[in-house]
């Protein structure tokens, strides 16, 4: 019910288009994203990656992070689905916990390779949101104490600005030209003055 009421707020505040939802492993998000923007739930891959290993003994992590990270080398969402069932199933015996953890996970793990490949990078993983958020965390730590709402806003907003120019000058997030492959409006404009 709160991932619904909290979808819903983001549409009434103007969001619209989005198909595709980033998080952790919350059901949920998943169905509310599912019902407001009928956007897939992208299960956010470092994560899932923590929780399956934890499903082996530290000695055999490093031959089973080798086997699971030939799915993520896949260059088609077919191919990377075929090999998780290979991988499932090669684990199986010995990990069945695992395996029923991947038979599962996998339309939610895999589930950015639907969208263009340049973009796989960015919408895997909630790695770039959470190093955001750490980043307003460590700079509204230096501060304190805010006197006011507005202060808030005030330095969170100048994060988020900083964040954007970065993001649009260093490339490492998409651009506006790549995300009209997955638009329905083929035309993306910015407003020439941010409101």
């Amino acid at each position: 019910m709160f991932w619904k009421g909290f979808l819903r707020s983001l549409a009434d505040r103007g969001l619209r288009g989005a198909r595709l939802v980033v998080a952790d492993d919350h059901k949920g998000l998943r169905a509310a994203a599912a019902k407001v923007f009928h956007a897939t739930q992208q299960r956010c891959r470092v994560h899932w990656m923590r929780n399956a290993l934890a499903h082996a003994g530290p000695k055999q992590r490093p031959a089973i992070v080798a086997l699971l990270k030939t799915i993520f080398a896949q260059e088609s969402a077919e191919a990377a689905r075929e090999q998780w069932h290979h991988v499932a199933d090669a684990l199986r015996e010995k990990y069945p916990k695992l395996a029923a953890m991947m038979d599962e996970a996998r339309d939610d793990v895999l589930a950015y390779m639907d969208f263009p490949r340049e973009h796989w990078a960015q919408i895997a993983s909630t790695n770039p949101i959470e190093r955001l958020n750490g980043e307003v965390k460590r700079r509204s730590g230096v501060v304190g104490i805010f006197p006011n709402d507005k202060a808030v806003v005030r330095l969170v907003g100048a994060l988020m600005r900083e964040q954007n120019d970065e993001w649009a000058v260093c490339r490492r997030y998409m651009t506006l030209e790549g995300l009209k492959t997955v638009s329905d409006d083929p035309l993306i404009k910015l407003p020439a003055v941010a409101a």
